[in-house]
């Protein structure tokens, strides 16, 4: 198990000039973490090669690993030449991920913003088959560099646990996962315990992240919120902070038996730097807390 975050989480910092993604890969370095997933937001590196051999060369310099890159990506289009056209921008996505040696990547299905009739059961599956032949073109062309794919529980239709796996097993690829993010099965008003025990099985890889919760009929006011699929109100919380039951989301994540890469993602109001350092701490801290013991026969 290694504890690492997602360049998302110091995203307001790279915005604003604080950090750039060099700095990000340093500062992962310089507070105890041991991998960094990349999302190509305030940089980018599929037209930049020089700056991904840059970063590549960077991760290997301070000790830390590039564990994943995740990227939007959006299967449902108006024209078979449009829906090649998407498949082959994340093909050169693909390209670059390799050229770092990074063998995780996690792509999109649909756009994340969308209407609310977009984000019903009736739109899923009118636009089913679109999701999953976008989905096993990318994986296998990734499976060529020993790279998988990965579709996360994300973007208000592809987000609950069933949708998820219905996915998945259309797909049918040995190199096609899920990114089983802990926070995001609220967005479709669905309890993270269940979701992450019914998916866990199929992760990559894991982002750990936490929200505030207020029910619809509760409008909290300012700050960050966002309304979930039924219009309950939710915002990023420090790791460990929010309303999640992040304790016993890491025991069912290492009763498990995974082992991989733990992601921390940061969403909240507080300073990105402080509110990233103390989620990384914090998950790691339960996990060492975490007994798992074996069935006595």
């Amino acid at each position: 198990m290694k504890v690492g975050i997602s360049s998302y989480s110091l995203l307001k910092d790279i915005n604003a000039g604080k950090l750039d993604i060099l700095d990000v890969v340093q500062w992962v370095a310089d507070n105890g973490g041991e991998h960094l997933e990349l999302v190509p937001y305030g940089f980018t590196v599929v037209d930049q090669p020089e700056l991904a051999d840059q970063i590549r060369e960077k991760a290997k310099a301070v000790g830390i690993e590039l564990s994943g890159y995740s990227l939007p990506a959006n299967f449902i289009q108006p024209t078979e030449e449009a829906f090649q056209a998407e498949v082959e921008r994340l093909k050169q996505h693909v390209d670059i991920v390799n050229r770092m040696g990074i063998k995780i990547m996690r792509h999109d299905v649909t756009a994340f913003r969308l209407e609310p009739e977009e984000m019903t059961i009736h739109h899923f599956e009118k636009h089913f088959e679109q999701m999953v032949r976008g989905s096993q073109l990318l994986a296998d062309y990734a499976a060529q560099f020993g790279i998988t794919t990965t579709i996360e529980n994300h973007g208000f239709n592809v987000q609950s646990s069933d949708r998820v796996q219905r996915v998945i097993h259309a797909v049918d690829r040995a190199n096609f996962k899920s990114t089983v993010d802990v926070g995001n099965f609220l967005c479709a008003d669905e309890d993270p315990l269940v979701g992450v025990k019914k998916n866990i099985g199929y992760a990559a890889t894991v982002h750990f992240k936490d929200f505030y919760i207020r029910p619809y009929y509760e409008n909290p006011g300012g700050g960050e919120w966002f309304r979930t699929v039924n219009g309950n109100y939710m915002r990023g919380a420090i790791v460990g902070h929010g309303d999640l039951n992040i304790r016993e989301l890491v025991k069912l994540v290492k009763e498990s038996g995974y082992d991989g890469y733990l992601t921390v993602e940061f969403e909240g109001m507080e300073d990105c730097q402080v509110g990233t350092k103390i989620g990384m701490e914090n998950v790691k801290r339960l996990w060492d807390e975490v007994r798992v013991y074996e069935t006595i026969k």
